[in-house]
C-alpha cells in the first residue's frame, strides 16, 4: 500500500502546481474547482473558514490571496480539509 505523504510547503507562498494524473492545477484552480464540485461560493468558503480558525477571514481577502497567487499552502490544506479532499503525493 502507498504511504500518503503530505506536501510540505517550502516557500511561504504556494507557487507550486499540484499535479494529478492528466494536468496540472494552480491553487486558485484548484479551490475554484473544488468549490464549484462542493456547490459552494468563495463568500461561504470563507465563512466556514472564518468558523474554523476562530477570527476574521473574508472572500475578499481569500479572492485576493487566489488572484495574486499568495495563499499558503496551510490555508490550501485547511480548505481541502474542510471541502472533504486530502492532498497526495504520488510517485510519477
Amino acid at each position: 500500500m502507498p504511504i500518503i505523504i503530505i506536501l510540505i510547503g517550502i516557500f511561504v507562498n504556494i507557487t507550486a502546481y499540484l499535479y494529478n494524473k492528466y494536468m496540472k492545477y494552480s491553487a486558485k484552480d484548484l479551490i475554484k474547482l473544488l468549490i464549484s464540485r462542493e456547490g459552494l461560493t468563495q463568500k461561504k468558503l470563507a465563512s466556514i473558514i472564518e468558523e474554523h480558525l476562530g477570527k476574521k477571514y473574508t472572500a475578499d481577502g481569500l479572492s485576493r490571496k487566489l488572484n495574486r497567487d499568495t495563499i499558503t499552502y496551510k490555508e490550501v490544506a485547511l480548505i481541502t480539509d474542510i471541502l472533504g479532499y486530502e492532498i497526495k503525493v504520488e510517485h510519477k
